[in-house]
């Protein structure tokens, strides 16, 4: 979501080129599974789970027309200068240059940007501001948005909107209300189309205060039988069960489902308490006051209840978060009293701004008034750690003690294999956890288990490289649903065998975005065993200079199809629905009245992406449509035109750029989207100025060393990698805009930070 939430990544299945992303966020799994997702919402984690509904997004419309040319002509001096990194001389060995000097060359203009707009107290003033900052980010074309979750085709036994609905955070992974149905022969091997559409009617007049959404009584009236042990399927193994010394989706994803925080959102998208009961806003809106149930307690993996929930578990919680520095610490800089301090200056932990009044009572003091910071809350880093039990394992408290204590060989905290090294206090408690699959069960003594659905939740190691295998699970009822995907045949089996018709819906589209990044600071060349680039001397300072020229990196935002792409995965009729053209998702908000700036008015309830869509044509002289359902950038004229601008400026130091892009063959997708991405760029462009060379391995973990698990900027071992993703983990567009902050989470996606 992200996970952080988060870095996601797209799905394999669907992408020829998949990215590492942020966190959220840089949470994200990095699924090489076909699976849509059709029935949990709204996953900002890439569809691992065939049965994950995502959220409803309104600004897909299908019947947008593709973007008029932008108004822009490259070869006019542009608003944000493109700066040129210093020649190198072709014949000397190429040298990284120092990552904060590329950042303050190409985001010179974002940064003030986006400081300006985090320290606007006016919220409408701060949402326009933010807006601006993102029309810098996209102009500096670091990268270029592609998709966005959803907007497939896909079938289900799952009722839809019965997990938590809500944009950011983790909730939307926590699977304890879902419903869904049996397996059964003749008209209930799936549910229909119509029936789905009938539940979201339901689900729609609930949230606006009608009856009660019931989607269990609804299949049950309808004739299905309802089923409680539900399995999905996993690609890449959770790493540890910390849930706070992570920033990966495929670790908490799961994970989740067993630890939960003070707040949680139920499927019609309302913030209720889970571990606090009620809390309390102070006058000045600095201090939060959270009153903690009495019947929570952590329960070791054998079921046996260990210890109360407490409010000190909160507070171990994010010491050990902020000590274990795995990347979620910049979602408290500057937002909870002291936590910079203590992250960066040697403060004290005594002078943060999170205090256990008693057992049953937490305070956090906030830096300055955030009116979303309860939207923070429901994520990963904000969950409660049971301290006694964390220091029998081996664990210890400050930066320094813990940085040792997690080397003694003695340290057996969080283990990944082993359910016995962490204890839980929600509605599931893992019981097997291996390389083939991951197991949790029902904890019939967690304090709401009546409202649990499931006995029993199996991931299992299933990258869905065999679409014909995945498809004969999905109809036999070992998966709940399977996305309908053209290159895998999922789609074209189901309209043999006479059930797409019938069954099939097209998800909807949520908050996460994928996009291509440009490595514009590339340190690595080599990832495993088996990714290997032979790029000369020469060429890797030819390459390093063309992606410090703004024009050449917008020439390379205008030169992908990608509508074209997306279809070979997804197939014509859907290509366009999942399509994204800006980094936060263009309705996540809009403002509540009008505000004037730089003379002009922005009327009431103005969406934030025709905010950012006006920023970008009037600030930065390019007009592109920014709705999603649509390609806004592919334009080969304007490509063209850009280039010949950054031939212009590189004078003497232009040659040929050739670009590394690495893919997973095992896929036949991934190898179809690796050739369209390599056809599209070179049509585009010519491939005499820019060469896509086409890096293939057939060992996943080595695909992952190159992007999604590289550790920063250094280790990212290409010159593009598309498929990279955040979904946000709190309600404010800085979610996303902090990501490609100075220091943020994503800038390593484009070869920055050490």
């Amino acid at each position: 979501m992200k996970n952080l939430k988060k870095l996601v990544l797209l799905s394999l299945a669907s992408l020829a080129i998949t990215a590492c992303s942020g966190g959220g966020t840089p949470s994200t799994q990095p699924s090489v599974n076909p699976s849509v997702n059709p029935s949990v919402e709204p996953s900002q984690e890439p569809s691992v789970n065939p049965s994950v509904e995502p959220s409803v997004n309104p600004s897909v419309n299908p019947s947008v027309e593709p973007s008029v040319e932008p108004s822009v002509n490259p070869s006019v001096e542009p608003s944000v200068e493109p700066s040129v990194n210093p020649s190198q001389d072709p014949g000397e060995e190429y040298q990284r240059e120092d990552s904060d000097d590329v950042y303050d060359r190409i985001l010179s203009v974002y940064e003030p940007l986006i400081e300006a707009a985090k320290a606007e107290e006016d919220d409408d003033l701060r949402f326009v501001k933010y807006a601006k900052a993102e029309a810098a980010l996209l102009d500096a074309a670091l990268f270029v948005p592609t998709t966005t979750q959803g907007g497939t085709f896909a079938i289900t036994r799952v009722a839809p909107h019965t997990v938590p609905f809500v944009n950011w955070g983790n909730d939307d992974d926590r699977l304890k209300g879902l419903v869904f149905a049996e397996a059964e022969d003749g008209e209930r091997i799936f549910i229909k189309g119509s029936e789905r559409d009938e539940m979201i009617e339901l689900w729609k007049e609930a949230r606006a205060g009608g009856a009660a959404y019931d989607p269990a009584a609804y299949l049950r009236g309808k004739g299905y039988t309802l089923a409680t042990n539900y399995t999905t399927t996993f690609a890449s193994k959770p790493e540890t069960l910390d849930i706070q010394n992570t920033s990966m989706q495929s670790d908490t994803e799961p994970l989740v489902n067993a630890i939960e925080g003070l707040l949680e959102y139920d499927n019609l998208g309302n913030l209720n308490g889970r571990l606090a009961t009620s809390y309390e806003i102070s006058d000045d809106k600095l201090t939060y006051t959270f009153h903690l149930r009495d019947d929570a307690y952590w329960y070791s993996a054998d079921k046996t209840q260990y210890k109360k929930v407490i409010a000190d578990d909160f507070v171990a919680g994010l010491q050990h978060m902020m000590d274990a520095a795995a990347g979620l610490e910049f979602l408290v800089e500057d937002v909870i009293v002291g936590c910079t301090e203590y992250l960066y200056d040697g403060g004290s932990f005594e002078d943060v701004g999170i205090e256990a009044v008693d057992d049953s009572t937490l305070t956090f003091t906030l830096t300055k008034p955030e009116p979303y910071f309860l939207t923070r809350l429901e994520y990963s880093c904000f969950m409660p750690l049971c301290r006694q039990f964390f220091l029998e394992k081996g664990g210890a408290f400050g930066i320094e003690e813990f940085q040792e204590a997690k080397l003694d060989p003695n340290y057996a905290f969080g283990l990944p294999d082993h359910p016995e090294s962490q204890v839980y206090n929600s509605a599931f408690i893992p019981q097997t956890l291996n390389d083939e699959e991951l197991v949790y069960v029902k904890n019939e003594n967690y304090y709401d288990v009546d409202k649990v659905t499931l006995d029993r939740i199996q991931w299992v190691n299933d990258s869905g490289e065999d679409g014909q295998a995945y498809w004969a699970k999905a109809k036999n009822g070992t998966y709940a649903g399977c996305g309908l995907n053209e290159s895998l045949g999922t789609l074209a089996f189901s309209k043999a065998e006479g059930l797409f018709d019938d069954y099939h819906y097209v998800t909807d589209t949520n908050a996460t975005t994928y996009f291509n990044g440009y490595n514009v600071n590339r340190g690595a060349w080599t990832a495993g065993g088996t990714v290997v680039s032979n790029q000369s001397e020469a060429q890797k300072i030819i390459n390093h200079e063309a992606m410090q020229n703004n024009n050449f990196r917008r020439a390379l935002q205008h030169a992908w199809d990608r509508t074209t792409h997306n279809a070979v995965a997804v197939g014509e009729e859907v290509a366009a629905l999942s399509l994204r053209n800006m980094y936060t998702q263009p309705t996540f908000l809009s403002i509540s009245k009008d505000v004037d700036f730089e003379d002009h008015t922005f009327t009431k309830a103005t969406f934030y992406g025709d905010l950012v869509e006006y920023f970008l044509e009037n600030d930065f002289g390019r007009a592109i449509n920014l709705d999603d359902g649509q390609d806004g950038f592919y334009n080969k004229e304007l490509a063209q035109q850009y280039l010949a601008a950054a031939k212009d400026e590189m004078g003497d130091s232009w040659q040929k750029v050739v670009i590394d892009v690495v893919y997973y063959d095992q896929v036949d997708g991934n190898v179809a989207q690796a050739q369209w991405y390599k056809q599209s760029i070179e049509d585009s462009l010519g491939s005499d100025n820019v060469e896509v060379n086409l890096i293939a391995t057939s060992v996943k973990a080595d695909f992952y060393a190159a992007g999604y698990r590289a550790a920063n900027g250094a280790k990212a071992c290409y010159d593009h990698f598309y498929g990279s993703g955040w979904g946000p983990d709190y309600g404010d567009p800085s979610t996303y805009l902090d990501t490609f902050n100075y220091g943020g989470y994503m800038l390593k996606v484009c070869g920055l930070g050490a």
